[in-house]
């Protein structure tokens, strides 16, 4: 993570819920969205991205970056992450009861708040991870078109929110419908994204070290990605059968990365170069 930010609002949000009496709902959604994001970024460190900018909002959390280059198997892996993490974490809670049955009023709104996020965040809508990947599915038929069904498939979900608030108004309205309504109509043709996991060379007038690795040519790509720093310039050492083959350097590694080579063996990579 390379930046972290709190937006004033979730200040003002937070002073709000403890002046109403929600502000231990209000933490945990936070620590949860946090959870959440975190889980996105770990995930795409795998395939060779990192976490450029969290924004921590009154709504929950925000990624931002640049996804190009990234396959669209390793898009869902990073995607489905962030919702399963949330997932796990309530199932840990409620495996915990079994064993602590006393711990169940300290720890269930933690649990309904993890899945919550779950299943909220796999709604078919944009800025939510759920309308991420319904973009990803229907990429065979066309990103253009597939770009206007998730558009539509948004704008339906926000108005069916909108529809239950407006209902709720003739008992007891529900605000946090509303603002969540209108969170999804803004972020209908948005989503986050990420950024490659790549060495700095403003660090140069400082000096930098060189992290040389040495790996059989036969390593798959993916499998290469782990030893990317930010603060160390990386070098492949590629051997096979125990005969040196050559290297690949970072900006080499980085530009087969691009094109989606994530299962192929860095023997391949040297061998296009």
């Amino acid at each position: 993570m390379k930046k972290f930010k709190i937006h004033p609002l979730f200040f003002a949000a937070g002073v709000l819920t403890a002046m109403t009496g929600g502000f231990l709902l209000f933490l945990a959604a936070a620590l949860a969205a946090l959870e959440h994001e975190f889980a996105h970024a770990q995930a795409a460190r795998r395939y060779g991205y990192a976490l450029d900018k969290v924004v921590l909002m009154p709504y929950g959390a925000v990624i931002s970056g640049d996804v190009a280059g990234i396959g669209r198997r390793e898009e869902l892996a990073v995607l489905i992450a962030g919702p399963c993490v949330n997932l796990v974490t309530g199932m840990f809670f409620v495996a915990f009861w079994w064993l602590y049955p006393e711990t169940y009023p300290y720890t269930e709104l933690a649990a309904a708040v993890s899945f919550s996020l779950f299943f909220v965040n796999l709604l078919p809508a944009y800025p939510l991870d759920g309308g991420r990947i319904l973009r990803i599915l229907l990429e065979p038929i066309g990103r253009k078109r597939a770009r206007a069904v998730c558009a539509a498939v948004s704008a339906a979900v926000s108005a069916g929110i909108l529809a239950y608030f407006i209902w709720s108004c003739f008992s007891s309205p529900q605000w946090t419908a509303l603002a969540f309504s209108v969170l999804l109509a803004a972020g209908a043709f948005g989503g986050g994204s990420y950024a490659r996991v790549t060495f700095s060379f403003k660090r140069l007038e400082h000096g930098v070290e060189e992290r040389r690795v040495v790996l059989s040519a036969q390593t798959a790509v993916k499998n290469a990605i782990r030893f990317l720093r930010e603060d160390r310039y990386l070098t492949l050492v590629l051997y096979e059968d125990g005969s040196y083959l050559g290297e690949l350097s970072e900006e080499e590694f980085l530009a087969e990365l691009g094109r989606g080579a994530y299962s192929e063996p860095l023997k391949t990579l040297l061998s296009s170069l």
